[in-house]
């Protein structure tokens, strides 16, 4: 009888999960709508006119502390929506972890951080960051518009170290969907994922891949505190990434991240 009673909850349990997998899956590929589209009836495009498309609720979620005394970074999250157009949820901070096995070993103490001096977070519709500036108190965005943000990396609070040497970074970094490069209608993850580096106060200084590509992947390499960025290249200048289309790796040395090169 015990038996008889445990197998359905257990399979309750797991098409629960399933359930819950596939809507984070759809949720991902949600995005914010940026411009009307063929699927829009007459009434919603004559609508569209009269406001700003890239005006929507936003909300702040947790405050960063980062590795720089007088910088505080907060999240800013799209506000979802029901179907009653009632405030349902907003997205929340999740972490990356320990990028290789070499981490938190003898002379790598990383703090459980993806990479040496470096936090990665990331979340569901973040679609800004706040930089605040304690010593000057001044307040601004990395973005002049919404953006639908993949991962923010940011200068750690811990006391890291590489190679027995302490670890400290000054920069930030944000993998990021900027715009609708597939004319879709949409900035979600079918269009072209760039790589930005910034400085210190907040400011934009250059992209770490080029443009005309889309991030795929990282990988780090501790023996020259290098990332290694995998990226394809938008060959057809369709706005998106089409199976096809070449592969090249760019590294960047996260010792001075204004150093950055092609490999392959």
């Amino acid at each position: 009888m015990y038996i008889m009673k445990t197998i359905p909850t257990i399979f309750a349990v797991v098409i629960l999960l399933i359930l819950a997998g596939c809507k984070e899956d759809h949720l991902e590929e949600k995005g914010f709508q940026v411009r009307p589209t063929a699927a829009d009836n007459e009434e919603d495009q004559a609508n569209w006119i009269n406001q700003d498309s890239l005006k929507f609720d936003t909300r702040p979620s947790n405050v960063l502390l980062t590795g720089i005394q007088n910088i505080r970074l907060t999240t800013i999250y799209k506000v979802n929506f029901n179907k009653e157009r009632k405030a349902n949820f907003i997205g929340s901070n999740d972490y990356y972890g320990n990028y290789t096995d070499i981490a938190n070993t003898s002379g790598n103490q990383w703090n459980n951080n993806f990479m040496p001096g470096i936090v990665a977070v990331y979340g569901y519709n973040m679609v800004n960051i706040s930089h605040y500036d304690i010593n000057t108190n001044k307040q601004r965005n990395f973005f002049e518009k919404p953006v639908l943000i993949k991962t923010l990396y940011y200068p750690a609070y811990s006391k890291d170290t590489l190679n027995f040497k302490p670890v400290s970074r000054n920069y930030f970094m944000v993998s990021v969907y900027n715009n609708d490069t597939n004319k879709d209608g949409f900035i979600n993850i079918k269009d072209l994922r760039r790589f930005y580096l910034f400085n210190i106060n907040g400011d934009k200084q250059n992209a770490l891949v080029p443009e005309n590509y889309s991030v795929l992947k990282s990988e780090y390499d501790p023996e020259n505190d290098f990332i290694y960025v995998f990226a394809k290249l938008d060959e057809n200048q369709n706005g998106q990434q089409d199976e096809s289309e070449p592969i090249h790796i760019y590294w960047v040395d996260l010792n001075d991240p204004t150093r950055l090169g092609r490999q392959f």
